[in-house]
């Protein structure tokens, strides 16, 4: 089709929907731009945006929280008396369900390292206590060690985003993989949708470029099946994907615990929670509704609920949301048949904007325009069965979100040192509460790992830096 038969369909299109003006500069784009205006035009489902524009951009959805929610039952970091069976078999089924190579990791890494003043992708970020590896690398000697120890292949796909996804692969390139088959390494991009002003019109970022924002770490369920992902897994057997962000480096991919005891309980989507340091911390709640188990934003719980106590004193809702997940391929593929089925939530926010009448760049000084995304936990409620695991915050919860204070680099290489400790303090070693440690996932992603380890050291004294 020529590019004259392209523009009069998407105008028809466009003019149904009220979004003709967003070929208002077409003539005046050279013959490369227009192309690319109308690729990226045809790509939007204009008849789904038209619901949306009606029900979230127009207007603010009532946030509808269940009348009945409960505190979400979850299974505790260590197994008590009587579940010691369960815990077993789990441990035994996720160790099996590694070997077969039913498992693969799933990072979503579309950010920038703007927060913490670093110039690239989050995952580049020099994250470790000495050495400084960047969290691409840890997570890397992660799965390499898994694939050692369990005697498998496991697939990693990589969510970029449209800014970072280009220096992204080039830092694979630059570093060879950090040793991983580049075969196994699959890199797509996150979804976007168009910015709209609060009248419901989609905002142009330049004359020939529509202003879009990335879909929410919800989009991800979308991205893996609509860049092939999932039809990828699928062709080489996999059933389990492990989800986490790529701001965290202490990480367990390939816990064999939470894999197992998901696949065991037959759970399309499972989720590991960390006890909350206060009833208000800004944390996602795992609660429980009409027998579902859901997330609560922090600002969306209701106030009385959040400082509930049982019948001890203590809080009710401890059960806090850090992001890591296993999910079923086939629960993936349910999400995406027909229309995508996760919900969108709104957000008032400040976007550049061409004017149509000047044509020139508006930098608006107050929020401007709506925002649409999706929650990736928006998925839980959909599921016929979802457990909750609790994982201890210090050995699995260390994000580098922040430039300093809490969430910071600082605290989340303190924490990486301090594991480390932990670790090599169950071998026998002697270690110093002010040793620094850095211990390479090649050596151990798990304490027992340590046991068959060579080299270690008997003691570590105060103030020594040790790589290990």
């Amino acid at each position: 089709m020529t590019d004259s038969a392209r523009y009069q369909q998407v105008l028809s299109t466009l003019t149904q929907v009220g979004q003709e003006h967003l070929l208002h500069f077409y003539d005046q784009l050279d013959p490369a731009a227009q192309t690319q205006l109308l690729d990226q035009l045809e790509q939007q489902d204009w008849p789904q945006l038209a619901e949306l524009i009606e029900s979230h951009v127009k207007q603010s959805p009532e946030i509808g929280l269940p009348e009945s929610i409960e505190p979400a039952p979850y299974y505790p970091a260590a197994a008590p008396e009587q579940l010691t069976k369960k815990y077993d078999l789990a441990v035994k089924h996720g160790e099996e369900l590694l070997r077969a190579g039913k498992v693969a990791a799933f990072v979503v890494a579309g950010g920038q390292g703007t927060r913490l003043g670093w110039d690239g992708p989050k995952g580049t970020y020099p994250a470790t206590p000495i050495q400084r590896k960047p969290l691409f690398q840890v997570f890397a000697e992660t799965i390499i060690k898994a694939q050692r120890k369990y005697g498998s292949i496991i697939p990693w796909y990589i969510m970029t985003s449209p800014i970072n996804d280009e220096p992204t692969r080039a830092f694979f390139k630059e570093h060879n993989y950090f040793g991983l088959n580049p075969k196994d390494v699959m890199f797509f991009q996150q979804g976007t949708i168009p910015s709209f002003s609060t009248e419901g019109k989609a905002l142009l970022a330049s004359p020939g470029q529509m202003a879009t924002n990335p879909d929410g770490h919800g989009g991800s369920l979308r991205a893996l099946h609509v860049s092939g992902a999932i039809a990828d897994m699928e062709q080489r057997g996999i059933e389990q994907i492990s989800y986490f962000q790529v701001d965290n480096p202490l990480i367990n991919i390939t816990d064999p615990l939470f894999i197992g005891m998901h696949a065991i309980d037959g759970a399309q989507m499972s989720s590991k929670m960390v006890v909350k340091v206060a009833p208000d911390e800004k944390v996602g709640n795992f609660t429980l509704s009409d027998g579902r188990i859901m997330v609560i934003e922090y600002s969306d719980l209701p106030k009385e609920l959040e400082q509930k106590l049982d019948a001890d004193g203590k809080p009710m809702f401890i059960a806090g949301s850090i992001a890591i997940h296993i999910i079923g391929v086939n629960f993936v593929k349910q999400l995406n048949s027909g229309r995508f089925a996760l919900p969108y939530h709104r957000a008032i926010k400040k976007v550049p904007h061409v004017d149509l009448a000047t044509g020139e760049l508006v930098e608006p000084t107050e929020p401007n325009a709506v925002k649409l995304e999706t929650f990736v936990f928006d998925a839980l409620p959909l599921c016929q069965m979802s457990i909750v695991l609790e994982t201890i915050r210090e050995n699995e919860f260390g994000p580098i979100k922040n430039a300093e204070g809490v969430d910071s680099a600082v605290t989340s290489r303190q924490l990486q040192s301090q594991r480390a400790a932990r670790w090599l303090r169950t071998t026998g070693v002697e270690v110093a509460d002010d040793a620094v440690i850095e211990l390479s996932p090649l050596t151990a992603i798990a304490p027992e790992d340590l046991q068959q380890a060579e080299g270690l050291p008997q003691r570590i004294d105060p103030g020594q830096r040790t790589v290990l």
